[in-house]
């Protein structure tokens, strides 16, 4: 589907935003990213969150670094304070990112204490000054991930003045999970689910705001839902559907950028993924860092409950996990070319 005909093209560009997949923490770190990639050539990705003191005083090539193979690929930082901001999307400009990220999504009450997350929504200026030190200090685009709201703060007029604050300050680019965040009260995990999603609160922000470029995020789980959504705003961004059910992606290409390419099937995933298996075994890594990512690559296919309970327990047990994969991998090959023989 082409960009909405109302969206005028944006200052900074990047990377194309019709399909993303949400940086979610633990799980979207870069060896899910180098599988997802092979699934799907377009869809933007995303790294964990990272929080700027973490960027600016942690061993950066672990958290920052990622293969070539991962882009179009966007940073998300966590934090507030404007000067570090700015020296972390320099950094991010450095290391050669697509986009940076700014989380204003998140509920948890940790990072609520240091004023990162959801409850910036309190203070959109500060967001404004954020965006405005980070679109200072690189060339990069610089997009903000945030509720429809937060408990006290969860009118529309509100919601309104946050956007309009922090375009003001440069940003064009809005990603928005369309619930509104409780931060005391509910768990990270309730939050993703007990507030009620809120999709017409976004649509009402795309046409209030057709000059900016709206993703909606929040509880997609099927093709036909968002295809439906990219009627209504710029893009979608899927979180733990994109994750649990990761085969998912297969039909991202064409679906929202257009492309008719045959789709990589699941065995050839598999494939693919050898031998970056077996350099990160050569560097010393363990074989669950990277296949604990790849469990649902057979959901609702005969063979998925072994293929995952292989992958997530015997792997740890066996003396040669490499022998385990090659053994499931053939096995599956052999399940799925039986399905699609004719009775």
């Amino acid at each position: 589907m082409p960009r909405s005909a109302h969206t005028p093209p944006l200052r900074r560009p990047g990377p194309s935003r019709r399909f993303c997949v949400a940086p979610m923490m633990d799980w979207t770190d870069r060896h899910y990213r180098y599988f997802a990639r092979l699934i799907s050539r377009h869809a933007l990705l995303y790294t964990e969150m990272v929080t700027s003191g973490a960027v600016l005083n942690g061993d950066r090539e672990r958290l920052l670094g990622f293969t070539a193979a991962e882009q179009p690929l966007a940073l998300q930082l966590g934090g507030s304070n404007a000067m570090e901001l700015g020296q972390c999307a320099a950094i991010a400009e450095r290391y050669g990112y697509a986009e940076v990220n700014l989380n204003v999504g998140c509920p948890s009450d940790r990072v609520q204490n240091n004023l990162i997350g959801a409850c910036l929504m309190a203070h959109p200026e500060l967001v404004a000054d954020g965006v405005k030190a980070m679109l200072d200090a690189c060339s990069l685009p610089v997009t903000v991930k945030h509720r429809i709201g937060i408990n006290g703060r969860d009118s529309y007029a509100q919601l309104h003045d946050f956007v309009a604050t922090v375009h003001e300050a440069g940003c064009d680019t809005f990603i928005v999970h369309a619930r509104i965040a409780i931060l005391e009260g509910l768990s990270p995990k309730e939050n993703r689910d007990i507030p009620p999603l809120r999709y017409e609160v976004v649509h009402q922000l795309k046409r209030d705001f057709p000059q900016l470029e709206i993703i909606i995020n929040g509880g997609f789980t099927e093709l036909a839902s968002m295809q439906e959504a990219l009627g209504h705003v710029d893009g979608v961004m899927v979180g733990r559907e994109a994750y649990h059910n990761p085969y998912l992606l297969a039909a991202i290409d064409q679906l929202a950028f257009g492309d008719t390419s045959p789709a990589p099937g699941r065995i050839e995933v598999l494939h693919a993924m050898r031998p970056y298996i077996v350099r990160h075994l050569d560097q010393g890594g363990q074989m669950h860092h990277i296949t604990r990512h790849m469990l649902g690559l057979f959901q609702g296919l005969p063979g998925a409950r072994h293929f995952r309970r292989q992958l997530s327990s015997e792997i740890h047990r066996c003396h040669d996990p490499l022998a385990l994969y090659d053994e499931l991998t053939a096995a599956m090959n052999a399940r799925l070319e039986q399905r699609d023989c004719p009775a």
